[in-house]
Formats: C-alpha cells, structure tokens, sequence
C-alpha cells in the first residue's frame, strides 16, 4: 500500500502494478481497491500499463474529510494522476465513472477515458429511482442504520431484487465488506444526483471532454444503463460505445473481458461506434 495526499489533506491509499503507461481504476459505490475483481483487473492490466487503483475517500485504507463534496473526490483523482506522472488514461466504474467523468470535464489531465456504464436514468420509461435518493440515504446514514440504508440503495437506487440483499446478508465475508463501506453511499449519490430523473442528458454539459472516451455497455444489463450508456457516446464529443456481453454491470465484473475491452482502446488510436 501506498498513500497520496489530497488537496483537503486528506490521504488517498492505493496500490500499483506493472510498467508501461499510467491507467489509473476508479471504482463505484460499494467498491474498493482490494474488492477481488479490482484486483484481477490491475493484474490483467498490469502486463501493458502502470496501473494505479485506490480506495475513494472514506473507503479501506483511505481517509475521509467532512462535509462531502464531489470537488474533493475529482482533487483525489487529480492527486492520483500527480502521483502517476501528470497526466493518465482513466477508467472508471459505475458511480466511479460519473466521477471520472466530472474530473475530466474540470480539466482534469485524461489523456483517455474509459466508462463502464454509468448509472444514469435518460428515459422516462424506465425504473426511476426515487428523487430523494441521496436525501434519504443520508438520514439513513446518520442514524446509524447501514443495514437498511444498503438495502434501500440497491432496492430503490439500483433496482436490485430484495432477494438479492437477503442473500448478501447470509454471506458474512461480503456483509461485512459491504457494511464497512456503507457510509460512502451518500457519495455516489451525490454523484447521481440530477441524472437520475428520467431526463436527456445535456447536450453541452460535457464539451469539455475532448480527449478519446470509451463508454461500455453489456448486453445483457438492464434497458436503463443500456439507454445511459447509449446517450452519454452520443453527447461526449469523441466517444465511442463497446456494446458486449460480459460488460454487464454485476457485483463481480468479468476481469478478463474488461481487460481485453480496455487493452485495446487505450493502446490503439480512436475507433468508431463498435457493437458486438
């Protein structure tokens, strides 16, 4: 483990592997740097980069300054780039992403950018989440009652079946993980909300984000994330979309077809739309 320090003071824990060019994981709400698949990832992509991969604030080894403000996370971000050279490729995860991508458009120094699904909702027709998500989550939160706010979030955020819940809990290992990061959730909501109404995405919000982006979609994830991700390529200004099965947004992600997916987008040139 290694450490960074924020622009708030607040250290940053991460870990680094390889040799190559920096590419630097981001995770999503629940995620962290020794999550297994985040492990198995860096390793896989270790052979043709330095990759760097963190605890977000708050999160494992990481520290946490308060009030939260998505500022600070896209400073701990732009402390990992500093700390990687100046400038690195990104790929970012779910809520993870939706951070990246804010960092990039404040001018953040992405070379490329890679985002898997970020959990936007642009179709009325679709699950809405309730829009006092990240108001709610809070409350939760504050009153010491992770376990329900987990379950809230999942449910009424994510969509997830309550069943799905009740068998996390019935794994110690897992609860646990999830119980010790459940603090953090008011973080990603923070960073969805807005996008999560039903809504278009602004068309010149990102306009900013002109370096190479890859936006990744599974085809077997639900119609919603597959609208965002399908929306999000069309308002960037150099986005393509990787549509594939095995990119699904699931607790465990499929390490070797993310690699495989990401390899090739940030060590080739930039490509057109590609559906598989």
């Amino acid at each position: 483990m290694q450490t960074v320090r924020s622009k708030d003071g607040t250290q940053i824990a991460y870990d680094k592997v390889g040799q190559g060019p920096a590419l630097i994981l981001v995770g999503g709400a629940f995620s962290y740097r020794k999550f297994t698949s985040m492990v198995k990832l860096a390793s896989l992509l270790s052979e043709h980069f330095t990759v760097y991969y963190y605890d977000r604030r708050g999160r494992g080894d990481s520290g946490d300054n308060l009030p939260y403000a998505i500022e600070r996370e896209i400073e701990d971000l732009e402390a990992m780039i500093q700390e990687a050279g100046g400038s690195a490729q990104v790929w970012g995860l779910s809520s993870g992403a939706v951070l990246a991508l804010h960092a990039a458009a404040s001018g953040v120094n992405i070379t490329k950018l890679a985002l898997h699904e970020p959990p936007f909702v642009v179709d009325s027709a679709d699950r809405l989440p309730p829009q006092d998500l990240r108001q709610h989550v809070t409350t939760l939160i504050a009153d010491n009652r992770r376990a329900e706010a987990i379950k809230y979030f999942m449910t009424k955020g994510m969509g997830a079946p309550s069943f799905v819940v009740g068998m996390m809990r019935l794994m110690p290992s897992v609860w646990s993980n999830l119980m010790a990061v459940a603090h953090t959730l008011p973080y990603d909501a923070a960073l969805l909300d807005g996008y999560i109404n039903g809504k278009p995405l602004p068309v010149d919000q990102w306009g900013t984000v002109q370096m190479p982006t890859l936006v990744l979609e599974g085809t077997e994830s639900p119609a919603s994330l597959r609208h965002a991700a399908q929306a999000l390529t069309k308002v960037l200004p150099n986005a393509q979309l990787s549509s594939k099965k095995g990119l699904g947004h699931t607790k465990q992600i499929n390490a070797a077809v993310f690699a495989a997916e990401l390899t090739t987008f940030f060590k080739g040139p930039s490509r057109q739309n590609t559906s598989s």
